[in-house]
């Protein structure tokens, strides 16, 4: 089972856009979408398909689409320019090691480490069967929901600090649409908590603004 483990301003640096909208919030690009419409329908149960053979689908293929965008972007998100794992203007995500502490980690490390936690989980078979008749481990609700957690700080942080290179690539589209099927299905399955996609009053997500504007545009059910 995994650990339990600043918002970009027009320029894309995480230091001073507390009080700038962030480009990802901004027109064309909050808009920007592969898909139209409510993601409601691709996130339902198919017939005749076990529910936890579908989360675990659905959370692999959230887990490899975002390594892979974020593959791309391992060039610009360095100990340097991320030396803490920013998720919003005053929010700084932290991870527990193995004496219970929480530490600060440069975002790289923090997602290296997430992201092999989570590729240690899918390979083993009692945690993602792959072999038929094979069950589920009564503890995979809580591990899932711990890994998409942790998928949501990565997705936190690359809105917050790296949005200016999805641009860059043209990518917003598809990083938009990725996002919303990944909220969708969240609070379907009620892997999603409220306050880890808003945060503290004090410490908000820079991704929650975007997770309202959908739901109130329809894109998100609410």
């Amino acid at each position: 089972m995994l650990p339990s483990p600043v918002l970009a301003s027009p320029g894309g640096s995480p230091g001073d856009g507390a009080n700038q909208k962030p480009l990802y919030m901004s027109r064309p690009f909050v808009d920007a979408a592969l898909v139209k419409g409510n993601f409601k329908t691709i996130v339902r149960l198919p017939k005749y398909v076990d529910i936890m053979e579908w989360v675990a689908v659905n959370i692999y293929d959230f887990y490899t689409n975002l390594n892979e965008f974020y593959g791309v972007l391992t060039e610009c998100c360095t100990q340097q320019s991320c030396a803490t794992m920013s998720g919003g203007p005053r929010l700084n995500y932290t991870w527990i090691n193995q004496d219970r502490r929480q530490v600060s980690l440069p975002a790289p490390t923090y997602i290296d480490y997430v992201m092999t936690s989570i590729q240690n989980l899918i390979d083993d078979e009692n945690v993602f069967p792959t072999k038929t008749n094979q069950e589920f481990h009564q503890s995979f609700p809580t591990t899932v929901k711990h890994i998409y957690r942790q998928l949501l700080r990565v997705f936190a942080h690359i809105y917050h600090a790296h949005y200016p290179q999805i641009l860059h690539l043209r990518a917003e589209p598809h990083f938009n649409s990725l996002f919303a099927h990944f909220l969708a299905f969240g609070r379907e399955y009620e892997l999603l908590e409220v306050k880890d996609i808003r945060g503290d009053p004090n410490t908000p997500v820079g991704v929650g603004a975007l997770w309202e504007r959908w739901t109130e545009t329809g894109i998100l059910a609410a």
